[in-house]
C-alpha cells in the first residue's frame, strides 16, 4: 500500500510534509484531521498518544509520529535525492542541522501563543503573559534562523528539501499570530517567497484548505480518519 500522512488542519505544520511527497513524486495518501476537533478525541490516540499531527502510516501499516522521524523515513526513500542530499555530504549535514532547529527552538516559540488562543477559558491576564513571552521568543528565533542562512537559494543547497517544507509549514504563523512583517529577516522572507510560489507548496496549501487541486500525480486521493483509526492504529486495551 501507499504511506498514508496524517496531517492537520487549520494552519498545520504537516503542511510542509505534503509539500515533500509531492517533491519526491512517489505514491502516497493523506488522511485530514481537524485539530481542534478529532484530533482530540480519545480514539486519536491509537495513531499518536500524546494527539498530535504529523502521523505516518507506513507501507507496511506502522504508525511513525514525530516531525524528525517521518523526515528521516522519507530522507531513507529518497534514492534520487530529491528532498535530501547524498549522505555524509556537507549538504546533508546542514540539512538535518537546519530542519533540527526548526523542528525545535523555532517551532516551540509559538507555542505559548497557541496555548493563549486555544485556552478552554480564556483569562485575560494569562493571555497577556502568553501573548508577550510568545512574541519575544518567536522574533528571537527568527533572528537566529536569519543568522543561520546561507547564500544557497534554499536553507540547504540549490533545491528545497525536507528543511524547507518544515519551515514553509511553520513559518507562515508569523503572520498568522500578527508578529511582525517578515521583510524584517529579509533572507528567510526570500526563502518563503520562492517556497510559496512552488507548485507543490501552492497544492498542499490548497489541499490543507480543503480544495481539490491538481498535484504532480503522486497523491492517491484521501483516506477517513476513522479508517485509519481502525486498521492502523493501536488495538484500544
Amino acid at each position: 500500500m501507499e504511506p498514508i500522512l496524517v496531517y492537520g488542519y487549520p494552519a498545520g505544520s504537516s503542511m510542509g510534509l505534503i509539500a515533500a511527497l509531492e517533491w519526491l513524486g512517489q505514491p502516497y495518501r493523506l488522511c485530514r484531521v481537524d485539530m481542534l476537533g478529532e484530533m482530540r478525541d480519545p480514539s486519536y490516540a491509537r495513531i499518536n498518544g500524546r494527539h498530535e499531527t504529523p502521523a505516518l502510516i507506513t507501507a507496511d501499516g506502522r504508525p511513525v509520529t514525530e516531525t524528525m522521524a517521518i523526515a528521516a523515513w522519507l530522507a531513507a526513500r529518497d534514492e534520487h535525492h530529491k528532498i535530501s542530499f547524498a549522505p555524509r555530504s556537507a549538504e546533508a549535514d546542514r540539512m538535518w542541522q537546519m530542519l533540527g532547529f526548526i523542528n525545535t527552538g523555532f517551532t516551540g516559540a509559538f507555542s505559548p501563543l497557541w496555548t493563549a488562543l486555544e485556552m478552554d477559558e480564556p483569562d485575560p491576564a494569562t493571555i497577556s503573559v502568553l501573548q508577550r513571552i510568545g512574541k519575544a521568543g518567536v522574533v528571537e528565533r527568527h533572528d537566529k534562523l536569519e543568522a543561520m542562512i546561507g547564500e544557497t537559494p534554499y536553507l540547504a543547497g540549490d533545491h528545497p528539501s525536507l528543511a524547507d517544507a518544515v519551515l514553509i509549514g511553520v513559518a507562515r504563523w508569523l503572520d498568522y499570530h500578527e508578529i511582525d512583517k517578515p521583510g524584517r529577516w529579509p533572507k528567510l522572507a526570500t526563502i518563503r517567497l520562492r517556497l510559496e510560489a512552488d507548485p507543490a507548496v501552492i497544492f498542499a496549501t490548497a489541499v490543507e484548505a480543503g480544495e481539490t487541486p491538481v498535484g504532480s500525480g503522486a497523491m492517491q486521493g484521501h483516506v477517513a480518519l476513522a479508517d485509519v483509526i481502525e486498521r492502523y492504529g493501536r488495538k484500544a486495551a
